[in-house]
C-alpha cells in the first residue's frame, strides 16, 4: 500500500516536471531526489525512549539501506519552538527512485533477514513504541533542481 501511494505521488510529481516534450524543454526544473517526511509527537516523559530508539534501531536501519543504495541519506530534524498540533521530530530519507514491487519484496526480505526479524516481531516492536509516540503523517517531496 505504501509502495502504491509513493508511486502515485511520483507520477504526480513528475507530470508536473515533463508533462509533455515541448514542456520539458522549456521547464527550467527537473525531477532529482525523493524525500519522505514523517512527522512524530512524542508523549511527555518519552523523549529520551524514542531518541534511544532512533540511535539504534531506526539508526541502524538506515544505515544499512544507505549501505545498500537503497537510500542517499537520511536526518532526524527536532522541532525547537514547537506550537499546538506540530510534530515533535521530522524523520527525513532520501532516495533516488521508488522500486516496483518485486525489488520491494526483496528489500524486505533482505532486510528482515539482516535484523534477524519477522515481521511478527518488527510489528511488535512498532507497537510497543506506538504506546508513546504517535505517526501524525508522512509526506513524499521531490527535489526540483535547476536546469543548467
Amino acid at each position: 500500500m505504501k509502495l502504491m501511494l509513493k508511486a502515485a505521488a511520483l507520477a504526480a510529481t513528475l507530470s508536473f516536471a515533463c508533462a509533455t516534450p515541448a514542456m520539458a524543454q522549456s521547464n527550467p526544473m527537473v525531477g532529482g531526489d525523493l524525500v519522505e517526511v514523517s512527522s512524530i509527537t512524542i508523549d511527555d516523559g518519552h523523549g529520551l525512549d524514542y531518541a534511544k530508539h532512533l540511535a539504534g534501531m531506526w539508526r541502524q536501519q538506515q544505515e544499512y539501506a544507505k549501505s545498500q543504495g537503497w537510500i542517499t541519506g537520511y536526518e532526524v530534524l527536532a522541532n525547537v519552538n514547537k506550537r499546538p498540533g506540530e510534530p515533535d521530530v521530522i524523520l527525513v530519507v532520501r532516495f533516488k527512485s521508488i522500486p516496483d514491487a518485486a525489488e520491494d519484496e526483496r528489500r524486505a526480505k533482505q532486510f528482515r533477514d539482516n535484523v534477524k526479524m519477522t515481521d511478527a516481531q518488527m510489528q511488535a516492536a512498532s507497537g510497543e513504541r506506538a504506546k508513546y509516540r504517535k505517526v501524525l503523517g508522512s509526506q513524499l517531496w521531490q527535489v526540483l533542481n535547476f536546469r543548467n
